[in-house]
């Protein structure tokens, strides 16, 4: 932000130098235009217009560039300085990327890609993928927190920092081939979960 400061090993790597002027002196409208978007009172469409000219970006979005600028520089510098804040997002990422493996191999006859050009029948496809995913991971969690309260009534020691290792975006279980049937066994109508399966009895297939 000043180009006279001395930042150590970051002068090196800092290529470009944030206009604090420039979001300043349009900082009142920067609040607006976040109130408006918090409110629903503003469209994206109008708010592409209200941001370019002829193509061209306004002043206004000349300071919302430089504000983008300032809030990503601490997010990096938080990245590279706080080691738990990296382990954080690596989490979130890995979980973001099991929901669209999850995603690919529930949408395994199209290998997961979109290819309708008309738009209703993609949005139908993407609600019915979502609602899929969100049934998995659903059914995953009943489960697994019934497996978990399995083993504490048979006196395991279960450990929170080895259930927060947990998901329920495993899919190694599910059969997404074959025949589907919508009919509810009687058990399963009744509101109960199937039994559990004993590792200690299963064959081999059931593991």
């Amino acid at each position: 932000m000043d180009r006279k400061a001395d930042y150590g090993l970051l002068d090196e790597l800092a290529a470009n130098r944030i206009n604090v002027r420039l979001i300043a002196n349009h900082w009142d409208d920067l609040l607006r235009l976040a109130g408006s978007l918090k409110l629903g009172v503003v469209r994206a469409a109008g708010l592409t217009r209200t941001l370019q000219t002829n193509d061209r970006p306004t002043k206004l979005a000349r300071a919302l560039q430089e504000l983008g600028r300032l809030i990503k520089t601490l997010y990096l510098l938080r990245f590279i300085d706080d080691e738990s804040y990296r382990r954080r997002i690596l989490i979130q990422l890995n979980r973001g990327e099991n929901r669209h493996r999850l995603a690919r191999v529930i949408f395994h006859g199209k290998r997961g890609e979109l290819r309708q050009r008309y738009r209703d029948g993609q949005e139908d496809q993407l609600g019915s993928l979502g609602l899929v995913v969100n049934v998995v991971v659903l059914w995953n969690t009943i489960y697994m927190d019934a497996a978990l309260n399995q083993l504490r009534a048979e006196g395991y020691e279960v450990k929170p920092e080895d259930v927060v290792h947990l998901s329920p975006l495993s899919f190694g279980h599910i059969n997404m081939l074959g025949r589907y049937a919508f009919t509810l066994p009687e058990i399963i109508a009744r509101g109960e979960l199937r039994p559990l399966r004993d590792p200690r009895t299963a064959g081999i297939d059931d593991l």
